[in-house]
Order: structure tokens, then C-alpha cells, then sequence
């Protein structure tokens, strides 16, 4: 019975799934040029190098990763290095969906 579980499939979205909404988040919620987040890579900046990524986008930020991901973020969930660079966020917003 183990490995009949282990050989199940995910049920839930790709990381490519989650990889092209949360840069479509990005888009939408702080008004980014879709060449310029089709550009992000892993280490690209956000917090602190995307101007339009201030204190009350991030809540904004937040909420609608919770809608378009159906995760719940919780306020100890949330801390700088998540929002250090893409890559951060992008693992974190995996994190999340595993989660569930």
C-alpha cells in the first residue's frame, strides 16, 4: 500500500502553474510591463528594488496570492527574505500550495 501511494499523482498546479501566476500577480497588483516580469529570474530583486513593491502594495501582494493560489498566508508567515527576490516568493507561494 505504501508504494501505491508514493506513485500517486499531484493533484494540485504545476510550479509552472505557479511560476506563471504568481509573475501574472505581479503584472496585475503593482502595474508591472509584461516583458519586464516575463524577464524575472530567480534572483531578481523585489522589496527594495521594485519601486512600485512598497509596504502597502505587499498587503495587496498578499491577498491576491491567497485568492489566485487558494492559500492562506498567516501574518508569522510573512517575513523580509520571501520577498528578498523572485525566487523567494516563487518558493515560498510553492511552499504554500504543498501546504495546502
Amino acid at each position: 500500500m505504501i508504494a501505491e501511494t508514493a506513485q500517486a499523482e499531484p493533484t494540485g498546479p504545476s510550479r509552472s502553474d505557479i511560476d506563471q501566476t504568481l509573475r501574472a500577480i505581479l503584472r496585475d497588483v503593482l502595474g508591472l510591463d509584461q516583458d519586464q516580469v516575463d524577464s524575472f529570474t530567480g534572483e531578481t530583486g523585489l522589496f527594495g528594488h521594485l519601486p512600485e513593491l512598497d509596504s502597502m502594495a505587499v498587503a495587496g501582494l498578499l491577498t491576491e496570492m491567497e485568492d489566485r493560489l487558494d492559500i492562506v498566508i498567516e501574518d508569522d508567515d510573512v517575513d523580509g527574505e520571501i520577498l528578498e527576490n523572485f525566487g523567494g516568493l516563487l518558493a515560498f507561494a510553492e511552499a504554500k500550495v504543498i501546504e495546502g
